[in-house]
């Protein structure tokens, strides 16, 4: 067991040497914040990356999308699906190829991306129910546990010896990430979302999707909160040991789901979870 605990300053410092999303990914990033956008300007940038427009017209042209002709460039695709929904895909895309598999540090690569897509997918879906963007969403909800690559590919060392400590506990993986390495992936994931530059409201949401917060008024850190719940509960990832948090009563209310809501909710993100993962999950 690691004998000085990890500080945010450690994780900090380290993030530094972590892959750089794309000049035009950190712009996609910036511009959900900013209303005056030059569409055709981005839209031509995101094209010049030969392997995101790839991906990003595979996931356009999925079934998730059900579009009547098939779209073959990027401004077709904003012109089609708009874009917001364009640059969702793009970053998508863009953030599930940033961390190489041979680089995973002992986390299942697969089984990460497949729990990350399956929470992404629920938190839209439960943003369009709760009259938030649905867009925003999607991406907090698919970078809501980024800090696990962070700790794991930064402090190997210190991240097996929490994974051992986990399994002889028994319990979640942030209460070991606490225990060993003394900082937890939520905070770690908003210390890389500061540095990727993302909006604020989507930092807030990586680094308290394991914390309930104020209810009664939802808000995207409480929608990534359920998801992240939800996502456990369907066992979407295929890991055998994988802990399901429980639902607090309190965020049951917020969400305000009816249930053939719950029952809707449920095949939904099961049925899209499975498009998504064809295409961002290799």
């Amino acid at each position: 067991m690691p004998t000085t605990p990890t500080s945010l300053d450690d994780v900090v410092k380290r993030i530094r040497d972590l892959p750089s999303l794309s000049a035009v990914v950190v712009e996609l990033l910036s511009s959900m914040d900013q209303e005056d956008i030059d569409v055709h300007v981005l839209g031509g940038k995101i094209a010049l990356d030969q392997s995101l427009t790839a991906k990003t017209l595979r996931l356009a042209n999925s079934s998730f999308y059900g579009m009547s002709s098939k779209v073959t460039t990027i401004h077709q695709a904003i012109a089609v699906l708009g874009f917001h929904s364009i640059r969702t895909l793009v970053t998508a895309c863009a953030v599930t190829s940033s961390f190489p598999s041979n680089a995973a540090g002992g986390v299942n690569l697969q089984a990460f991306w497949r729990h990350s897509v399956a929470t992404a997918v629920c938190a839209k879906l439960l943003a369009v129910h709760l009259k938030l963007n649905p867009e925003t969403a999607f991406t907090a909800g698919l970078l809501h546990d980024i800090g696990t690559l962070v700790l794991a590919t930064r402090f190997p060392a210190e991240y097996a010896a929490m994974l051992a400590y986990r399994k002889e506990h028994d319990c979640y993986i942030i209460e070991a990430e606490r225990a060993v390495i003394g900082i937890d992936h939520a905070a770690a994931g908003a210390a890389l979302a500061a540095y990727w530059k993302f909006p604020a409201d989507m930092q807030e949401a990586v680094a308290c999707h394991h914390q309930l917060g104020a209810t009664g008024t939802p808000t995207l850190p409480l929608l990534v909160h359920a998801a992240n719940i939800i996502a456990h509960a369907l066992d979407l990832s295929g890991e055998e040991d994988d802990l399901a948090p429980p639902m607090p009563q309190a965020l049951w209310v917020t969400l305000a789901l009816s249930e053939a809501d719950c029952a809707k909710l449920f095949r939904d993100t099961e049925s899209t979870f499975v498009d998504m993962c064809k295409i961002l999950v290799s």
